[in-house]
């Protein structure tokens, strides 16, 4: 009797794999000028690329700064050929602002935008999903997500109304924190979410062996937020110089080394990074490209870090 291998036993196949064949070209707009960069399968035969941008810090900075840092470093992403934009309604000032750049021309069909709820109760969730689709200025959410698990039981029902409705491409949830970890696990061993996020970073590595096998197994696309752990990372590595050895799998930054290292793992479709700065973005949008460190690279790379605990 022969059994069908899952997931799981893909992704460990090509576990060891670099990164050119673990993930293919995404597809340029036409006429644009968008490097392509590589992308990971998704749901169905949709691909999404792999370095994506958290936007609550530079959407948060609009009311003082404006609207150009965040239209800058969009931009940036779509000119190193990514598309992913998470975002979390907090400032609905902030988000209308955030929404009429991510709708200029230039941006508008080469995002792929999500949303979150955080409230508690049908009727506030409700009402926070309205608010995003009038700040965005969209009618369709491409990703429509329940924030750290808030009241899940409870929106969970409207979230796949609205996916059948088709107010929302894709529905999933969130975690941000350990403590939610065996929570998550339950939900999407209950439910069907079409995505989940959780942490994940070199100096992070909690899901490694449980989550992000789980969701593997399970056959779920998993998002990465917490890449550098809110900027925690770069003050623990300012001082030590990057070793000379992480050119081998082409890293040339402290970003990158975080970036190269969550990319290894076949299990992670996009990886989301937080900045306000269009470098900081196009340096981050390149650890896309290139080879990833293989085994005995990440050991070597963890135990550098542990080192420095």
């Amino acid at each position: 009797m022969t059994t069908r291998p899952t997931r799981r036993d893909f992704l460990t196949a090509v576990s060891a794999l670099p990164l050119a064949a673990l993930a293919t070209p995404a597809r340029a707009q036409p006429g644009s000028r968008a490097q392509a960069m590589p992308s990971r399968p998704f749901v169905g035969s949709e691909r999404l690329p792999v370095i994506g941008l958290g936007s609550s810090k530079v959407v948060e900075e609009i009311a003082t700064h404006g609207e150009d840092p965040v239209r800058q470093v969009l931009r940036t992403l779509v000119a190193q050929g990514g598309r992913v934009v998470d975002t979390w309604p907090r400032n609905p000032a902030n988000d209308q602002r955030f929404g009429q750049v991510i709708n200029e021309p230039e941006l508008r069909d080469r995002l792929f935008v999500t949303g979150k709820i955080d409230r508690m109760g049908k009727d506030a969730g409700i009402a926070q999903f309205r608010e995003v689709q009038r700040s965005y200025g969209r009618k369709t959410i491409d990703l429509m997500q329940i924030f750290s698990l808030t009241d899940v039981d409870t929106h969970w029902p409207s979230l796949r109304a609205w996916k059948e409705a088709g107010e929302a491409r894709y529905i999933g949830v969130t975690v941000s924190e350990l403590r939610l970890h065996d929570a998550l696990e339950r939900f999407f061993t209950r439910e069907k979410p079409d995505v989940v996020q959780m942490n994940y970073s070199i100096t992070e590595r909690q899901v490694e062996n449980r989550l992000l096998p789980r969701a593997a197994d399970r056959g779920l696309p998993v998002i990465i937020n917490r890449p550098f752990m809110n900027g925690a990372y770069f003050r623990r590595l300012e001082t030590t110089p990057l070793p000379p050895w992480t050119a081998e799998f082409d890293c040339h930054t402290w970003s990158q080394f975080s970036l190269k290292y969550i990319l290894a793992n076949p299990a992670v479709t996009c990886v989301l990074t937080e900045t306000t700065s269009p470098a900081h973005m196009e340096e981050n949008a390149r650890a896309a490209f290139g080879a990833v460190p293989d085994a005995a690279a990440r050991q070597r790379m963890r135990q550098l870090i542990d080192a420095m605990a």
